[in-house]
């Protein structure tokens, strides 16, 4: 088993910039990747950026070049930090633990931007 907790949501404004943190804890020795996921109001939860235990990072193509997702193994944590942030990018926020043989969730975290 492997346990998500996500940190760091909230409001933020128009074109402000905020850090999301997901913590892994568990069995964390199956994961060979985590991500980030969002899904906002009405809609289906979409990818928003992954990266794998080499540091290879995917991105989907409405967060490229604004959001970074990084990283830090001795702490077995994730992060995005996201700049440039839009009102569209207003959502639930999850983590994603890509273990074998299942996939793990975080609870999800709010995050809304908004003047």
């Amino acid at each position: 088993q492997v346990q998500l907790v996500e940190s760091g949501g909230g409001l933020v404004q128009p074109g402000g910039s905020l850090r999301l943190s997901c913590a892994a804890s568990g069995t964390i020795w199956l994961i060979y990747a985590m991500g980030w996921y969002r899904q906002p109001p009405g809609k289906q939860r979409e990818l928003v950026a992954t990266i794998t235990n080499g540091g290879r990072d995917n991105y989907a193509d409405s967060v490229k070049g604004r959001f970074t997702i990084s990283r830090d193994n001795a702490r077995n944590t994730v992060y995005l930090q996201m700049s440039g942030l839009k009102p569209e990018d207003t959502a639930v926020y999850y983590c994603s633990a890509h273990a074998t043989p299942l996939d793990y969730w975080g609870k999800g975290i709010l995050l809304t931007v908004s003047s």
